[in-house]
Formats: C-alpha cells, structure tokens, sequence
C-alpha cells in the first residue's frame, strides 16, 4: 500500500471545479478502491469543511482561492508529519506550486495545459503577468520532475518549454460510460445547443453567444443551454440581453452531475469556443452521450475532437464559421446521426480504469527509482 499526496487548487466540491477536478476525482478515487491512502491537498472555499472524505479520499483544505500556493509547503510538512507519503503528485493547474524546490521525497507532475499567453484574455494585467512569470519557471524548476500529461498538445508544449521529452508519459482523460451513455428517450424537436464547463473569460464563451445569434437567423427556434458557474458569468448575461438572444439562453448555473449528463443527452451539439484547453474532459463526455461536439481547433480540443467524424473544428475566434457548423449540425438529421455513431465510438477508447491503472504504474516506477520505458 502506498501513501499518495495529491496536491490541486481545486477538489471536486469546489464551485468552480471544472476538467482538471474531475480528472482528479476519478483518478484519487480508483487509486483509493485498490487498497492505497490517498490524500488531496486543496483550496478552501466558502462554507467549504477544513477537511472531508469524498469517495475514500482524504480531502485537506488550506488557504484560499488566491493564497493557496503561499500555503502548500506549510502544508506539506505538517501533513507529512503525521502521514509520511511514499510520493506527492503535483497537479500543475494555474500557478505552480515549485514542489521540487522544497519536496525531498518522490516527487511526479501533472499537467493539463498551461496558459502561456492565454493568461491575459482572463485576467487583468498584473495578475496576468505573475502567472505568466510563474509559468516560465516550470522549465527550469521541474526539469528533472516526471511528468504525466493529458494530450500530446501538452506534451509538446512541454517539450517545445525544455521539458525532457523522454520524462513525459500521456495518459489521457476519459469518461464513466456506467452513466455516461446514451439516453433511451429521443432527441427534442426543439433545437437545443450545449456548453459545459467553467465560466471564464479564456473559455470565450461570449464567441458562442455571438454565433448563437446569427443561428437564430436560420433556426429561430434555436436554444442555448449553458451550464456553469465562475465570474464571467454576469458579462455574458449583459452581452446575452444586448444582442436580444436572453430568451434563447438558458443560464443554468452549476449543476449537479445527473443534471449535466441530461442536459449533455438532450441536447443536439456541445459548442467549446475555447482559447485553450488541455484535452476537454466535456468533449468525451458528450461524445459517449452520443452528443457531437464544434470546438476551438485550439491545443488540447483538437486532440479529443476528430474533425468532420465526432464533430468539427472551427478556427479559434471564428464565429461565422461557429455559427454555420451549428446550423449545419442542427439542421441535417443524417449528419448528427453519423457525427453521433462516431462520437460514441470515439468516447469507448477513454475509460477511467485504464486511465487510473496507468498512472498507478507511473506512480510505482518513480517510488522505485525506475526510468520511463
């Protein structure tokens, strides 16, 4: 039995949990089912518990949404006293945490993207360019880290940063096919668009909403479902009321993941405008849902769609070309039954078993000192 450390911004309870969280979850939680101590090592949040078990995972909350990585090393030393761990893994999503300056046991980074200059599309300048700065340290402070990655997108990005490609292992995200699955009821007739996922100014959701509304020139009856919480959210219901769509958007909020399975098996195409990604864990969930997916042809969501069989990319930022795959998936029955026959396909090759299997491998080959095949 080995004693893992987990360490993200982010655990699954949290509001603005989004790709990497689940990733996180399902990964933690299968580790834990076979037998290992498993600890996750994340932000609080408000009414949030100091600490909980969630499916046979410790989950330890220290700091706060922006203070969190200021607390990571306290944190570290304090858990490794009462719970020597045989390795920590370092999940690296928004500022690094520059574990192996301070981390003298295994030690095995994770990462789903990084933002590189995408950082400015999201946040104000100064904040920006800290993260940005942060970024650029990774070359040089995990150069002799082993990394698990989600996408050859990723892999390469890192590669391209100074990164040994041969300490890179890509294990892909994947889908729960027990509930994500098809649904036995029929589609709607009514014309129904989906997104999901974080509601972040990066994610470029106001481009969605834009070809929404050159749609609804050749499909009235059109409606958007957008299910999501985090920031922007008040900017795209004020866009959403000027370009006079509010009454064919549905902004559902953060929804529980029965609701996104339903919503992802009504609905008749997932849209991702997204300025980056680092694979799309809602992109095979649609797909294994039988929903086709029009994304960003962007790092990461080129890798989980394949272009004109599980859907279509559209140039990033390109909202005439947007609009005209929607109304192009929306209005041809034959098509969506095509993209969809292949979506499900696709979506069969990830499964989390495989996917927490393999990283358990990882996990045993740095604890024991073993190189990468």
């Amino acid at each position: 039995m080995y004693r893992i450390l987990f360490i993200n911004w982010r655990d699954i309870k949290n509001p603005e949990a989004g790709g990497a969280e689940v990733h996180l979850h399902e990964i933690t939680k299968r580790i834990a089912a076979k037998g290992h101590s498993v600890t996750v090592l994340a932000s609080t949040f408000p009414d949030a518990l100091p600490e909980e078990e969630i499916e046979g995972v410790r989950v330890v909350r220290k700091g706060g949404k922006f203070t969190f990585n200021f607390h990571v090393p306290g944190a570290i030393r304090g858990l490794s006293r009462e719970h020597p761990f045989d390795i920590i893994v370092d999940d690296i999503n928004k500022i690094p945490f520059y574990t192996p300056l301070y981390v003298k046991r295994p030690l095995l980074a994770l990462a789903h993207h990084l933002f590189g200059k995408t950082i400015f599309l999201e946040a104000p300048f100064p904040l920006a360019l800290y993260v940005h700065m942060s970024e650029a340290m990774i070359p040089r402070v995990y150069k002799g880290t082993r990394f698990v990655v989600v996408s050859e997108s990723t892999r390469q990005e890192l590669v391209e940063k100074g990164i040994p490609e041969a300490g890179i292992d890509i294990v892909y995200n994947a889908v729960d096919h027990t509930v994500y699955k098809p649904s036995e009821e029929p589609k709607p007739a009514e014309p129904l668009i989906g997104y999901v996922g974080r509601i972040k100014r990066y994610k470029k959701i106001d481009y969605l909403l834009e070809a929404l509304k050159i749609v609804l020139e050749r499909i009235p009856g059109a409606r958007l479902m957008l299910a999501g919480s985090g920031d922007y959210l008040p900017a795209l219901v004020s866009l959403a009321a000027r370009l006079r769509i509010s009454d064919r958007v549905d902004f559902m909020g953060f929804v529980s993941e029965e609701a996104k399975i339903e919503m992802l098996q009504r609905v008749h195409v997932v849209v991702n405008p997204s300025s980056k990604e680092g694979w799309g864990v809602t992109v095979i969930e649609a797909n294994a849902c039988g929903t086709p997916v029009i994304a960003s042809d962007v790092q990461g969501l080129r890798d989980a769609v394949v272009d004109g069989k599980t859907g279509f990319l559209v140039p990033f930022g390109d909202v005439d070309g947007f609009a005209r795959r929607m109304q192009e998936v929306l209005g041809n029955e034959e098509l969506r039954k095509s993209l969809s026959e292949e979506a499900i396909a696709h979506a069969r090759r990830f499964n989390w078993d495989d996917s927490a299997d393999a990283i358990l491998r990882i996990i045993e080959e740095v604890i024991s000192g073993r190189t990468p095949q």
